[in-house]
């Protein structure tokens, strides 16, 4: 997906035709047919329009060959930036060839799922976390995150696609961040957009808000153009970052990341970061927010990634309340499920160590004897600044 290491709008709000699908085959490509006999460009077209006919804003198609970063993933790697996440050195070798995930694989197909939804009724301005002195505090979580799960959405499609090129002729792998795949170097490599400083990619259409997803195909289909890179000198969203985790253009240190640090990151948040995540509970928008392309964005039009009250709406200290069982209950077919109530809890604790007050204490105080001692631990830390807190006003009033 184009997000956080966790993981990635259009500003039309309908779905394009890429280009390379008028039926004229780029220089070099066989006019292969599949099993109905259309030639490759044909395919690609039927494929394009059944793309956008599922709701898909970008279609566009890569050659599967090796990721164009391929050495300094590596190099990223071994500097240790990935921290706690494994997965990505044990399918190292398969991220870095294409082959290895589907042999034979000709052409990779990647779509963009547009999920911006605006600025919806009951979000808390960007640096605002008390609407009023009598508001209880609220946190803020990744827009991508507001609705149903991604991998739930954009998988269902993907069947229909595989479905679709199979009766063609292909044989295919389909991933929606599920597999060994640097997908924002193939989407880059089929223009779905470029390579931003922030390393999201960016598309003049689809600005920062949208998922990505890719199928590897059999199939020998015409390849687009990559995007001509429009970042120019801005460095917005390297300035923009609260940890400082883009640490160069194209550069990201995942330790120091809050979707990192909120999402991927299974233990205790470092004291360190802790004051820096603010009011964020599950991931950070800043970087994409400060993104100038965004400002052609508009709403999605998929109706699931409309936003909940349950990740808009709610006061920081009622998460609190949730036991196991009403934390599956109320994150059904969310994105947020995957971190369970323990990661979750512990990233409200932090918040409400932020920008709680007195009143979110008896709260606090419940979840500081909380069975789990990942939640215990970062509520007793919540308590301490509050107190802290209350204790510096107290002085000031004096």
């Amino acid at each position: 997906m184009e997000r956080d290491s966790t993981m990635s709008a259009t500003a039309s709000g309908e779905a394009t035709v890429p280009s390379g699908t008028s039926g004229d085959l780029p220089p070099g490509t066989a006019a292969t047919t599949g099993r109905s006999g259309d030639s490759s460009a044909e395919l690609k077209q039927r494929l394009v329009k059944f793309a956008r006919e599922l709701g898909f804003d970008s279609c566009r198609v890569a050659s599967c060959r090796p990721p164009q970063h391929a050495r300094e993933f590596r190099d990223w790697l071994r500097d240790g930036a990935a921290g706690e996440m494994r997965y990505m050195e044990r399918g190292a070798e398969k991220r870095v060839d294409p082959q290895q995930v589907l042999p034979g694989a000709k052409s990779i197909v990647v779509l963009a799922l547009n999920y911006f939804q605006g600025v919806a009724a009951g979000v808390p301005p960007p640096n605002s976390t008390i609407a009023a002195d009598t508001a209880a505090a609220t946190g803020r979580i990744a827009r991508y995150a507001w609705g149903d799960d991604y991998h739930d959405v954009i998988a269902a499609k993907l069947g229909e696609i595989d479905s679709f090129l199979h009766q063609l002729g292909g044989t295919q792998k389909s991933y929606v961040d599920t597999g060994p795949i640097l997908e924002r170097d193939h989407a880059a490599q089929a223009g779905v957009g470029w390579h931003g400083k922030s390393t999201m990619l960016v598309d003049v259409r689809l600005g920062t808000w949208f998922f990505l997803a890719e199928i590897l195909t059999t199939l020998d289909l015409p390849h687009d153009p990559p995007a001509q890179d429009r970042c120019g000198k801005c460095e917005r969203c390297i300035n923009a970052c609260p940890t400082g985790a883009i640490t160069a253009p194209h550069r990201l240190d995942a330790r120091r990341c809050i979707s990192y640090l909120t999402i991927e990151l299974k233990d205790s948040i470092p004291i360190e970061f802790r004051s820096l995540i603010g009011d964020r509970i599950f991931g950070c928008d800043d970087c994409l927010e400060a993104c100038p392309w965004n400002r052609f964005a508009q709403v999605s039009r998929e109706s699931a990634f409309s936003a909940r009250r349950s990740t808009i709406g709610m006061a920081l200290r009622d998460y609190l309340k949730l036991n196991d069982g009403q934390f599956r209950m109320l994150f059904r077919d969310s994105p947020i499920k995957r971190i369970k109530r323990r990661g979750f809890l512990r990233n409200v604790c932090v918040a409400l160590g932020n920008v709680g007050r007195a009143e979110d204490l008896p709260a606090l105080e419940r979840a500081a004897a909380d069975s789990e001692p990942l939640i215990a631990e970062h509520a007793a830390w919540a308590i301490e600044r509050i107190h802290d807190r209350c204790r510096a006003e107290t002085a000031e009033i004096r």
